[in-house]
């Protein structure tokens, strides 16, 4: 197969396929982040609206958050060391550095699960409680989300690079679940700005 590769090239956009496939997820992160802007937007017009429940200031826990974001901050850098094994054809680097990625992410979901939890069970806050709280659940949650679907994707990632090793079409998988990882810590980033630290200072 190295004999058919364009050396000009990366092996994710070694097939004409590959790149559309490249483009068109590209768009599809487009759509991504017009979901988060309503998220974002809708949560920012409702933060300040308690109803009489806990405020902001009163639930969040810097410690908590500081932890998922370190998390979440470093699987982007693991996961950018793992494209670049990629790029240098070290498949065994490649899979180790994808692993540590998940592992990072997992302990990323495992903190936000456990924060809401807290917030339920031990403060009452719900999203039932407030418009604060239901613009809260609704955005962290559905960046959960997307870390939980990226860590199961990754997976199976993981699962057809040990079955096929690494060529065009598991390049462009992995590259692509790149871009998206790399994504998710972009909103991640927003959320600690503008809900947590934007919180804290009330």
């Amino acid at each position: 197969m190295a004999g058919h590769l364009d050396k000009s090239l990366p092996l994710e956009y070694q097939e004409e396929q590959s790149r559309l496939n490249i483009l068109g997820f590209w768009i599809f992160l487009g759509a991504e982040i017009a979901l988060f802007s309503t998220l974002f937007v809708t949560y920012l017009t409702y933060h300040m609206r308690t109803a009489g429940g806990p405020t902001a200031e009163e639930l969040f826990v810097v410690k908590d958050f500081m932890i998922e974001t370190l998390l979440l901050l470093f699987s982007s850098f693991t996961m950018g060391i793992a494209i670049f094994k990629m790029r240098n054809n070290d498949l065994k680097g490649l899979l180790v550095w994808f692993v540590i990625t998940l592992v990072l992410g997992g302990g990323f979901l495992f903190y936000e699960i456990r924060e809401f939890y807290m917030y339920a069970v031990h403060e009452g806050a719900t999203m039932q409680t407030s418009a604060f709280l239901s613009g809260f659940f609704t955005l962290l949650g559905t960046h959960g989300l997307h870390v939980t679907v990226g860590v199961f994707w990754a997976i199976s990632i993981i699962i057809q690079l040990v079955r096929r090793g690494l060529t065009p079409v598991t390049a462009r998988k992995v590259f692509i679940i790149g871009l998206y990882w790399h994504f998710l810590d972009v909103v991640w980033i927003f959320i600690f700005t503008l809900v947590y630290l934007n919180g804290l200072v009330g």
